[in-house]
């Protein structure tokens, strides 16, 4: 099965950075901001001490060069493992209160359009000063998280450092590395913590909908495609090790009772229940002692029954946000997604709120009062990432739809295989289908087979500029 497909009379997205109001560069106080502190990085608290000794490594997609995290993975003898995580050290780079601090919290996080970025930070910060390229010295944020032989935390230190990666490797490159044996020796555990990590998360209940993700891309020919984004083993792994540093500066945070969290709550009876339902009629075994967790955990996403199931399990997850404290704790510091107290600290150079966030654990770990700037913006942090997340993800779907509209341009009256998702009952309604070639989620009219089910569907009608297509039911 082709999963590309190449769009006629494709355009660019100009139009939609303007539909969304996408700023076109930094204002000019804020880039002569940037090429100050660039050159000449700010002093923050707490002693930064020379972490240069260690073999860091970053691993991140082909071509990044906003790269934020850099990793070392160890053993401790037969006592388990040693994981360590550099952070880019933003506070180093963004003078608070200054014209960089007020247009990061307006923009509030990177958005990634499929003809650039519009970027939280300027480049010259993003992708040179403050990123954790390979051969250069950084300031970072350094994590130090222990485990035992079974991957259980055991113990957590977090400080500022110098740190400079070796290597800049990406997810087809460690792979293939790994498969023949010359994985560089810095992420040659990845496999065997990532799994270990990967079980936790099933123990934990973490609810992880493996629905098709879809994405942009452009050929030599210059036409855009569509493409169904693989999973990747390592990237899973990869996430694992930034899922756990999350994870341990929550429980800093809560036990310290201040700082901001990513919260999900947990699904109620009824959408467990619900969920029961449609597994059942999806003939999906679901033993009644199992968790939702364990049942995903069982299934191949690729089966056409066990697809419908995670597209349903997306209702689990709703109501996902931020929440600040700054003395009592709230009632939910929970993230269902991920089976645990969580918050966002790894990804300083392309979401706003880890800074905050960082320098909280930063003060927690060195017992020091966490600084006044930090505790003043905390109450507004989950407003401006609530904004920001909205605007990420209209201009995500909007940049799929319009390629989806320049993809199918001249395929209308066409069939398509395609899965149905999530439906309304065998009356004809509509439902959400995902289309096998090109790749996309979508609503199709007048399906009356059952959800799980394979089906043709008919391209009807395509509107480019609405950024619009519909399909029904052959």
């Amino acid at each position: 099965m082709a999963l590309v497909a190449h769009g006629q009379g494709a355009g660019d997205f100009a139009s939609l950075r303007a539909e969304f109001a996408l700023p076109e560069s930094f204002p000019p106080d804020a880039l002569a901001e940037a090429e100050v502190v660039a050159g000449d990085p700010l002093t923050c608290p707490g002693r930064r001490r020379d972490a240069t000794e260690l073999p860091l490594v970053t691993v991140d997609p082909p071509g990044a060069k906003d790269l934020d995290q850099a990793m070392l993975l160890a053993r401790r003898g037969r006592r388990g493992y040693r994981v360590y995580y550099a952070i880019a050290d933003l506070a180093a780079f963004v003078p608070v209160g200054g014209r960089l601090d007020a247009e990061a919290r307006r923009r509030g996080q990177t958005l990634y359009l499929p003809d650039g970025n519009v970027g939280l930070h300027p480049p010259i910060l993003a992708e040179h000063a403050a990123s954790l390229l390979p051969g250069v010295v950084r300031p970072a944020v350094l994590w130090t998280i222990d485990l035992d032989s079974a991957g259980e935390v055991t113990a957590v230190r977090v400080g500022r450092a110098w740190v400079r990666s070796v290597r800049r490797l990406d997810h087809d490159s460690v792979a293939a590395a790994l498969a023949d044996g010359t994985a560089h020796p810095s992420v040659s555990l990845l496999p065997e913590l990532g799994r270990l990590r990967r079980e936790h998360a099933a123990g934990r209940g973490a609810v992880e909908p493996q629905v098709p993700e879809q994405r942009v891309r452009q050929g030599p020919d210059g036409d855009w495609a569509l493409t169904r984004r693989p999973r990747h083993a390592v990237e899973e792994w990869n996430a694992e090790i930034s899922l756990l540093t999350g994870m341990a500066a929550a429980q800093l945070m809560i036990g310290a009772g201040v700082g901001v969290l990513r919260t999900v709550p947990e699904a109620g009876a009824d959408a467990v229940n619900w969920l029961r339902r449609s597994a059942r009629a999806l003939g999906v075994d679901w033993p009644h002692s199992a968790g939702v967790a364990e049942v995903l955990a069982g299934l191949d996403p690729a089966d056409p029954a066990s697809l419908a199931l995670h597209a349903g399990t997306v209702r689990l997850l709703r109501g996902a946000g931020y929440t600040a404290f700054d003395g009592d704790l709230p009632g939910e510091v929970g993230h269902a997604g991920i089976g645990s107290p969580y918050t966002h600290v790894t990804a300083p150079i392309r979401r706003l709120v880890d800074r905050f966030a960082c320098e909280v654990c930063l003060a927690v770990a060195d017992g020091r009062p966490v600084p006044e700037w930090v505790r003043v913006a905390l109450p507004e942090l989950p407003r401006l990432m609530g904004v920001s997340d909205s605007v990420a993800a209209r201009v995500e779907k909007a940049c799929l739809d319009q390629v989806g509209t320049w993809v199918l341009a001249g395929r209308v009256g066409g069939t398509f295989g395609a899965v149905v998702l999530r439906g309304e009952g065998p009356g004809g309604g509509a439902a959400e289908v995902f289309v096998d070639d090109p790749p996309m989620l979508t609503r199709c009219s007048g399906v009356t087979a059952p959800e799980g089910s394979r089906i043709t569907v008919r391209l009807t009608r395509v509107d480019g500029p609405e950024r619009k297509v519909w399909f029904e039911q052959a």
